[in-house]
């Protein structure tokens, strides 16, 4: 359909664009800086990442009145599972074995009996899977002691004797069928999770919604927020000042929205901010602190953050 000549429409539509992490990925593989860039890079992305079909430009010849600006974050369980299962990371003792003990604190020698005073005994070596050292660590955390037991047959564990390990299914069905079990603390499983290093989940990923400071708090308020325009910079704050408006909300539920889900709760220009025609604009959300960056990075998908620019849109009518 042909343009109508100098004549304007004036509508009502926000642009917005996002930071995706798919699941059993990190932030880190999406953006390795300290700096999430937003409306720089549109290109591959969905409809519900992005409504830009051109880098830092607004479509065609139009020009933009941004009114407002939200930052929205996604609360969604991580999933530590890569598309390649194969691939998933994996934690375990290391090279200090595990005891192996019933509910009366009693050890095992080799041939699955009880073992006495001054005999060698039953040791554990285990090997979890990311996702469920996770899954142990959140019941051990739920739990009155603050620890959680393997039982000794568990497919995860692998018991060993002076070194070696244990191949004799009676044996290890007799030390079994016993009660034996290994223990493994909060503790225990936070350190082998965090010898993972770089491919460790962001702290707040771990144990949820449990006091020490959920995912969507950490990143409001340790980040800084930056509108920028023609290269000039129009506002810049932490990003607890662009509350998202937006998103599910529960009183009683157990994950966490930035800002109540309402349209006019959040922040407003004083007065519009103008991009005009074939201008460049972009938003920049950056972590100065080094150890909040790390943390950041480490967050697993899937994982959402989109930065909206509200306001009007001025463009040809057709």
């Amino acid at each position: 359909m042909a343009v109508v000549q100098n004549i304007k429409e004036k509508v009502h539509l926000p642009i917005y664009d996002c930071v995706s992490v798919d699941a059993g990925r990190q932030l880190r593989s999406v953006e390795s800086s300290s700096t999430l860039k937003f409306f720089t890079n549109v290109q591959g992305k969905t409809k519900l990442e992005t409504n830009l079909q051109s880098a830092s430009l607004l479509p065609h010849y139009n020009t933009f009145e941004a009114r407002a600006l939200r930052v929205v974050i996604s609360d969604l369980p991580p999933d530590f599972v890569p598309d390649n299962p194969d691939d998933e990371a994996t934690v375990d003792n290391g090279d200090e074995p595990l005891d192996v003990t019933d509910d009366n604190g009693a050890s095992y020698k080799s041939d699955g009996t009880v073992a006495g005073p001054g005999d060698d005994v039953v040791e554990a070596d285990i090997e979890l899977t990311l996702t469920r050292a996770v899954e142990l660590l959140r019941r051990a955390d739920d739990s009155d002691d603050r620890s959680v037991d393997l039982d000794a047959d568990d497919d995860d564990v692998t018991l060993t004797f002076d070194g070696n390990e244990i191949t004799d299914q009676t044996v290890i069905d007799a030390i079994a069928n016993a009660g034996a079990s290994i223990t493994l603390t909060t503790d225990d499983l936070k350190g082998f999770i965090g010898d993972l290093d770089k491919k460790a989940p962001a702290p707040q990923q771990l144990i949820p919604n449990n006091g020490a400071g959920t995912l969507i708090g950490n990143f409001v308020y340790n980040t800084v927020t930056s509108l920028f325009v023609g290269e000039k910079l129009m506002i810049e704050m932490p990003t607890w000042f662009f509350p998202a408006g937006a998103g599910p909300f529960s009183d009683k539920g157990g994950f966490t929205t930035h800002g109540e889900p309402t349209p006019v709760a959040t922040f407003r220009f004083a007065e519009p901010i103008f991009i005009d025609k074939q201008q460049n604009f972009r938003v920049e959300i950056e972590a100065p602190d080094s150890q909040t960056l790390k943390d950041i990075q480490k967050i697993y998908g899937p994982f959402f953050i989109w930065v909206v620019l509200d306001g009007y849109m001025t463009r040809d009518v057709q």
